[in-house]
């Protein structure tokens, strides 16, 4: 791949920075312009993060969650912290994905295609530019690769050097991910034991263990079958891509490389972008930077989403309906989701337009406490899921995946769940600092409960459509 970029060319012609000749949101304030200059240009002589190879299989296996021949796991932190840069934090994320994935691949009867927001989720979108704490305005923490999330004046300057910082560390966080993925971590029947000492420790061991003991039953066929993890790759591996939200811009450009083996545009510094529900606006700079660059895709898709201005951006994001480009990951709320959600899947389906739903259950259900900490529920988040695949029973589409912030901590950021977490535990552990995440324990209810949903739906007759029996 080269790092080599064109000149400046008139907004119909697609480069890496014809995105700066549109309107911006969610920008920070950059105050010595220079030094980002300097940045970008250092940054755009490293190495890809990922390669285009990877972005097309991944894109290939989106391809078949849009025909409802796979459904997708989408998860990790809702923004990643250098602080928090373990091989024991990146590890223990992995495991708890891992385990979710095995749960729904024997729920959908489908392979799962496992994405982690993990590896370059640095950047967050802000309600608001700036923070007031006792009587003291400071400008908005907008993730590590941007400012700190210290409370004072020096901590909330944006920092361009925080960009390399973030390069060196997602370049870290894939090795790990990749050694994991094909050293024998990943091995299924590893993963199914993590997955019975979770169900033998769970109050509702009862609902879960026939489940369990089904997967069970299925490894123990397969292995008298020869199919061993010593005689088959897919037991002992696994594919597992990286994502993140596609919001500092000048990062994303000078991570923008050209595919030497077909000449197309891909952003290296993931397989897969999405563009948040804040700055998918038709004439923006996001809209405009991801239309070019050859990687699958995804858009969050909020309560306020218009159906015609959808069909607009996809015939600007993905022209050629390309199947598995497109990702719509839908945040509603579990009390609008009934109502919001058909107009614009029939829209979407009306036009033909080939895309994954995925149902992001999290962004929609943020509350406060009494204590102003930020919280969600579990009946909540369980309930947008269930009222998701709902809407595509009744439209005759392909629910085709969840997309959650979780962590493999033990964590007291959501209540609810198994073990009853109430307001008053949520100051137990409490460390996130945005949005708050499931936990080890209720990721992993969530699986198996999303599971059984797509059990008791799943019909044999060639309609991989959520249709209620």
């Amino acid at each position: 791949m080269t790092a080599t970029t064109p000149p400046s060319a008139p907004a119909s012609v697609w480069t890496p920075n014809t995105w700066r000749d549109q309107p911006i949101r969610q920008v920070p304030t950059y105050p010595d312009l220079a030094r980002l200059d300097d940045m970008e240009r250092r940054i755009g002589k490293y190495p890809p993060l990922v390669f285009a190879g990877e972005a097309r299989r991944l894109k290939a296996h989106l391809a078949l969650a849009s025909e409802g021949k796979a459904f997708v796991l989408q998860g990790g932190d809702c923004a990643e912290s250098f602080a928090e840069f373990t091989a024991n934090n990146i590890r223990d994320t992995f495991r708890v994905l891992l385990q979710m994935a095995v749960v729904l691949t024997f729920g959908a009867s489908l392979p799962v295609v496992k994405m982690g927001r993990m590896a370059g989720q640095f950047a967050k979108p802000r309600s608001s530019d700036n923070e007031t704490q006792d009587g003291v305005t400071l400008p908005s923490y907008r993730g590590d690769i941007i400012n700190g999330p210290e409370f004072t004046a020096a901590a909330r300057i944006p920092d361009p050097a925080r960009m390399e910082f973030g390069y060196f560390q997602s370049a870290s966080t894939l090795n790990l991910l990749r050694a994991f993925a094909s050293g024998g971590y990943a091995d299924l029947h590893d993963v199914h034991r993590w997955n019975l000492s979770f169900v033998e420790r769970s109050p509702l061991a009862g609902r879960y263990r026939d489940l369990a003991a089904r997967i069970d039953e299925t490894l123990s066929f397969m292995t008298a079958c020869g199919m061993t993890s010593a005689t088959t790759r897919d037991l002992r591996e696994t594919d597992f891509y990286v994502s993140h939200e596609a919001l500092l811009l000048p990062y994303e450009q000078a991570l923008t490389r050209i595919d030497s083996t077909t000449g197309d545009w891909y952003a290296c510094s993931a397989h897969f972008l999405w563009i948040g529900d804040r700055t998918r606006q038709l004439n923006g700079a996001h809209v405009e930077f991801l239309r070019g660059v050859k990687n699958p895709i995804g858009m969050k898709v909020g309560p306020s989403q218009e159906a015609d201005d959808l069909l607009r951006i996809l015939d600007v994001l993905n022209p050629a309906n390309e199947p598995g480009r497109i990702t719509l990951i839908s945040r509603m709320g579990a009390e609008k989701v009934a109502a919001k959600l058909p107009p614009l899947v029939r829209a979407v389906e009306r036009a033909g337009h080939k895309v994954v739903w995925l149902c992001d259950p999290m962004h929609g259900n943020t509350i406060s406490t009494v204590n102003k900490l930020k919280t969600r529920d579990f009946d909540a988040i369980l309930s947008e899921v269930r009222g998701f695949f709902d809407v595509h029973a009744a439209e005759g589409t392909w629910g085709g995946g969840v997309h959650v912030e979780m962590t493999g901590h033990d964590v007291t950021e959501c209540t609810g769940g198994a073990h009853q977490l109430s307001e008053a535990d949520l100051a137990e552990r409490y460390e996130t600092f945005c949005d708050p995440r499931l936990n080890a324990e209720q990721s992993l209810e969530l699986a198996f409960l999303v599971a059984e949903e797509l059990k008791q739906r799943r019909i044999h007759h060639g309609q991989p459509a959520l249709a209620a029996q």
